[in-house]
């Protein structure tokens, strides 16, 4: 039976060869319980024999499920299917058992093969070197045998690294060798450019390895942000690493941001030495790894000369939208679909910052026949043009229940217009040739939003009277078709703080100054803002409105500066003012609507707010009033 094992392999893995599929028995396995980040993440170490040599190893954490369904026992023999042999400390080495099958099991041998000695962390082994240890009887290894307690008959430096990798102290250990740094060690690993360099897949990155070096392509960076808490200030960025074995994020913060920010560029390849690993918060992104990286100071990066085509560029993991309904609220997925239709720009307020943020809300419709919101914010709503219904890819878009289902593209997403894949090239020929004339249903369309975009929620204003819409505890949203009848001039307009986070209206000192409250400050001049009620009316009822910044630009047709100036200039300017608001009646328009009842001076009364107006679509209405038609002759 002691033919069954790959005789001497442990030794010519530890000295860098890889051996292929050996088959190993397993003599001893603990469970250990790891808890970084307040997560707890069972790993268990092993006790390997070739049956001339032993060692420890480490468990991917993807095959525990075979040791806690007892398929892999002690003293059971098994085939190692893929393997790393990593550096941890110095010379040291540690085997990682990425994937295994089960040869024989440990009950039905029931007995040590062979007489394996201690190989130390370094490949060296115990043995005299007059020839092989003669046989001895020695108690025998079981799963009950604690692997804190010393092995029988198992030398002093195999002892020690197998307490330090069992007590996760692998980075304690005592530097018995010679030499300096990582890359100057006379190791062979002198420089991360060096076209010899061995790398490693990401697929095998672990916590418990501290020398390391990857080979990855950054598929997106994000902008540098700055938090501030109760433990002081500092600043961060977050880049997709990715290789052919898989993906993994990673995060600098503070010095190292100064460092490397400016290093790496989106579509280039680096070699990446040393970093901190810990369990992924899979709360912020989508990448299907458990572990996610975050760059030091002793971290080396160094762009790689020639570039390495084998090494992908964006690897997406598409969800189709009509199974969207039935992913759980606060996903991060990939998803990708035609523009059907997309919203002018409007500007929303960010309460915890107060600060303005633009705005724009897509509809994606894919060959499930259904159609999703998709919002775009700050620079990327501003300048995405829908024309021509591009295809639109997202990798780690947040999946909210505003609206149903809706979407929405986080600094960390990446986003792509018309990418050059199969899948993007397959819904493009199916919109244009079918798709387009189909009639999809919207995901979004429940009463709370979907964005603001048009065609959700459909409602005249009669409806929305009788109804009573409003009256929840929160808010409701609806679209209706509206023609505005007038516009009031009195109190349209107030002088704001100038500064470009604050929108607080201003008091004058008296000395050509301004007083803003909110930021405790005297300015010099101050900005015009809008701030308008309008009566809108469709062929059922009429409804006042509030309209702010934008959406009232918009219906006049005006900044408001430019509206401020003409006031500003008096009797000579009035008529010129006075036609403004004539030229904003009687224009159609799409409105997104908020209405809810909201209480002023103890008193109730129900506000009705303009999220955003967009111009009538003629072919789109009436698509829309055919679909109405179609609907109530089969009621």
């Amino acid at each position: 039976m002691n033919n069954l094992l790959t005789s001497a392999c442990l030794e010519a893995i530890f000295k860098g060869d890889h051996v292929q599929a050996p088959i190993l028995q397993l003599l001893a396995c603990k469970k250990m319980n790891a808890a970084p980040s307040g997560k707890t993440i069972d790993r268990y170490r092993l006790l390997l024999s070739d049956g001339v040599n032993s060692c420890t190893a480490m468990l991917a954490t993807q095959l525990n499920q075979m040791v806690e369904s007892g398929d892999l026992d002690v003293k059971a023999a098994m085939r190692l299917k893929n393997y790393s042999c990593n550096p941890i400390a110095n010379d040291r080495r540690v085997i990682v058992v990425l994937d295994l099958e089960v040869v024989k099991k440990g009950g039905e041998i029931g007995v040590t093969l062979g007489n394996p000695s201690p190989i130390s962390a370094t490949g060296q082994t115990s043995r005299p070197a007059g020839g092989p240890a003669a046989p001895q009887a020695q108690p025998q290894p079981t799963n009950q045998q604690p692997l804190g307690a010393r092995p029988t008959n198992y030398g002093n430096a195999a002892f020690n690294l197998y307490r330090d990798l069992v007590s996760g102290n692998v980075q304690s250990m005592p530097n018995r060798n010679q030499g300096g740094s990582f890359y100057s060690q006379a190791n062979g690993a002198s420089s991360t450019s060096s076209p010899n360099k061995k790398v490693q897949p990401i697929s095998s990155l672990t916590p418990y390895q501290n020398r390391w070096t990857i080979k990855v392509r950054v598929t997106n960076k994000t902008a540098i942000r700055q938090w501030s808490n109760a433990r002081g200030e500092g600043k961060l960025f977050s880049m997709d690493l990715l290789d052919q074995s898989g993906e993994i994020r990673c995060t600098a913060f503070n010095q190292t941001v100064d460092k490397f920010y400016d290093l790496m560029e989106i579509g280039k390849v680096y070699f990446l030495s040393r970093g901190s690993l810990k369990p992924a918060n899979r709360q912020y992104t989508s990448i299907n790894n458990e572990y996610e990286l975050t760059l030091n100071n002793d971290t080396a990066i160094e762009p790689c000369v020639e570039e390495d085509v084998s090494i992908p560029s964006v690897q997406f993991d598409f969800k189709s939208i009509g199974t969207l309904e039935d992913t759980p609220e606060d996903s991060m997925i990939d998803v990708i679909g035609v523009c059907k239709s997309v919203s002018d720009v409007s500007s929303v307020t960010i309460k915890s910052s107060n600060r303005e943020v633009s705005k724009r809300a897509l509809q994606l419709v894919d060959d499930s026949q259904k159609e999703v919101s998709l919002t775009l914010w700050g620079k990327e709503a501003e300048e995405f043009d829908g024309t021509g219904s591009p295809v639109i890819a997202v990798k780690g878009a947040r999946l909210s229940s505003f609206g149903g289902r809706s979407l929405s593209v986080l600094q960390s997403s990446i986003f792509q217009v018309n990418p050059d894949i199969p899948r993007a090239h397959h819904l493009k020929g199916w919109y244009d040739s079918e798709g387009y004339s189909q009639e999809s249903q919207s995901i979004s369309s429940k009463q709370g939003g979907g964005g603001g975009g048009s065609g959700t929620n459909w409602m005249n204003f009669h409806d929305v009277h009788a109804q009573n819409l409003g009256q929840g505890e929160k808010p409701d949203y609806f679209t209706v078709k509206g023609t505005v009848l007038f516009v009031r001039k009195e109190n349209c307009m107030y002088t704001a703080c100038p500064s470009a986070e604050c929108n607080k209206k201003v008091s004058e000192n008296g000395d050509g100054s301004y007083r803003c409250e909110k930021c405790a400050r005297d300015y010099p001049n101050f900005k015009y803002r809008l701030l308008l009620s309008v009566n809108l009316a469709d062929a059922t009822d009429n409804q006042w409105v509030t309209c702010f910044q934008e959406t009232a630009e918009q219906l006049l047709g005006i900044s408001a500066q430019e509206l401020g100036s003409l006031r500003d200039q008096g009797e000579p300017m009035e008529k010129d003012f006075n036609r403004i608001f004539r030229d904003a009646c009687f224009n159609s328009y799409m409105f997104r609507m908020r209405i809810k009842m909201e209480t002023y001076n103890e008193e109730a009364r129900l506000k009705c707010t303009c999220m955003n107006a967009t111009p009538l679509n003629v072919k789109d209405y009436t698509k829309k009033l055919l679909d109405d038609i179609r609907h109530m002759a089969t009621a």
